[in-house]
């Protein structure tokens, strides 16, 4: 009986071990439908909460359309001091004052950069597709760019869909919403996927942040600077230079959203201590709600988590500090990390880490050698990090944290008398490895 008791109790504990969930997970209570914390740098998925969800993301959307304007400037097909026409349409809505705007006249000239501060800041309607006209020529047209950069980011297709470039329901567009949308449509996407765009908007256009971080700012909408002049306060409350009750340190971005069907939303980033996080909030009850539920997801991710650095730059794996050489002055070649390896770590889990190498075959030749000649820093693979528990999540199927590893020095290659030699040297050795084989068996 004392055995039976004793076996009931060990597997009573075990079941609870298994089944409680983390501490820190089950504190985390958000009041959201869905919900999602990433590290910016690696991708790597530190909460989640129903994030394959697919919801209205209302002018969240305006992330995508940020995305490109700021490609556009990157190529040259537009600049920021070119000025803007504004159409019959723009004009109307930029008078809808139900919505986000900033008024704007057609006998006044407005920069790309003047418009784009609006879309960023003040999250401005009109104002983003005056600038998806001037880009492609249509709001429809921008739209199917929109759709397409989507799938060319790595966004699973079935995860989201533009109708607009605002992010409003189709129906707020006066009538003159794109081709090919129904009139009630709305743009779409889940967690994971906005947490996607963010990703990519931020690694591809880091400078988004610059206008995202600003506070406030004035909008000349026309000559009169009595009562033209717009004061444009960033919807982002949590911005640390917005004295608001939700200011949280290390906020510089991103975009917040709003439709009845949406609800409140927001994708916020914050950066403290060298590690940058991105969260996403969706259909939350208030203004206040949003913010308030980022602020836990972002506390979340700073008391938990930690960036470290595992392995230093030069790290080279017992047993594999070196390759063999094809053709070279040299037999062999020492291989070595080119920068330190980090990752995010939840905390007391650093010892779970192992790093594997992992040479590009494309490389070496059929017997494993690298061919001569080559430089310093040749990259020849990477060395991966690995996790005892192999639960490490990311936002992107091929994301992994890996740096380079490359080639210690330089090798030359070998010129023809050596590698006669060699040749030479490899006849006999085998001459002679044959003949000691043939007299052991004589004695075997």
């Amino acid at each position: 009986m004392k055995k039976i008791v004793a076996m009931l109790m060990v597997f009573t504990l075990t079941v609870t071990l298994v089944m409680q969930p983390n501490k820190a997970d089950a504190a985390l209570d958000l009041a959201a439908e869905s919900a999602i914390l990433v590290d910016a740098e690696s991708g790597k998925i530190l909460y989640q909460k129903n994030i394959d969800a697919v919801l209205p993301i209302a002018s969240m959307t305006k992330m995508m359309s940020e995305y490109l304007i700021l490609e556009a400037i990157d190529e040259g097909r537009i600049t920021w001091d070119q000025s803007v026409p504004i159409s019959d349409h723009i004009r109307q809505l930029s008078l809808y004052t139900a919505l986000s705007n900033v008024p704007l006249r057609q006998d006044y000239t407005y920069t790309v950069k003047d418009l784009y501060e609006s879309v960023a800041i003040y999250s401005a309607n009109a104002s983003t597709i005056a600038l998806a006209e001037l880009i492609y020529g249509s709001e429809t047209a921008f739209v199917e760019q929109m759709n397409e950069k989507g799938t060319e980011l790595g966004i699973d297709r079935e995860d989201f869909e533009f109708v607009n470039t605002t992010g409003l329901n189709n129906r707020d567009l006066l009538g003159n919403h794109p081709d090919g949308t129904g009139e009630e449509a709305e743009n779409m996407m889940s967690a994971r996927a906005t947490a996607q765009l963010a990703y990519a908007l931020l690694r591809d256009y880091p400078e988004v942040l610059d206008t995202a971080s600003i506070p406030t700012k004035v909008f000349e909408a026309g000559p009169d600077p009595d009562t033209e002049r717009i004061m444009m306060t960033n919807w982002n409350w949590m911005l640390p230079t917005i004295e608001t009750q939700h200011d949280y340190e290390g906020v510089d971005g991103l975009k917040t959203g709003f439709t009845s069907a949406a609800g409140n939303a927001f994708t916020g980033t914050a950066l403290r201590d060298d590690m940058r996080i991105i969260s996403v909030v969706m259909r939350t009850e208030t203004r206040y709600d949003r913010f308030n539920e980022t602020a836990k997801l972002l506390d979340y991710g700073f008391n938990n988590f930690k960036k470290i650095e595992l392995f230093s730059e030069g790290h080279s794996l017992e047993g594999e500090e070196f390759i063999p050489v094809a053709s070279g002055k040299e037999r062999e070649v020492g291989i070595s990390s080119n920068q330190a390896l980090s990752t995010i770590v939840r905390n007391g889990q650093e010892d779970q880490y192992e790093a594997t190498l992992v040479l590009d075959q494309d490389k070496l030749n059929g017997d494993g050698e690298l061919v001569a000649p080559f430089e310093a820093g040749e990259r020849v693979g990477s060395l991966t990090l690995t996790s005892d528990t192999n639960e490490e999540e990311y936002l992107f199927s091929n994301q992994k944290d890996e740096v380079d590893v490359v080639t210690d020095a330089g090798v030359e290659k070998a010129g023809w008398f050596s590698m006669m030699m060699r040749g030479i040297g490899g006849f006999f050795s085998g001459i002679w490895t044959s003949a000691v084989d043939m007299v052991t068996g004589w004695f075997s």
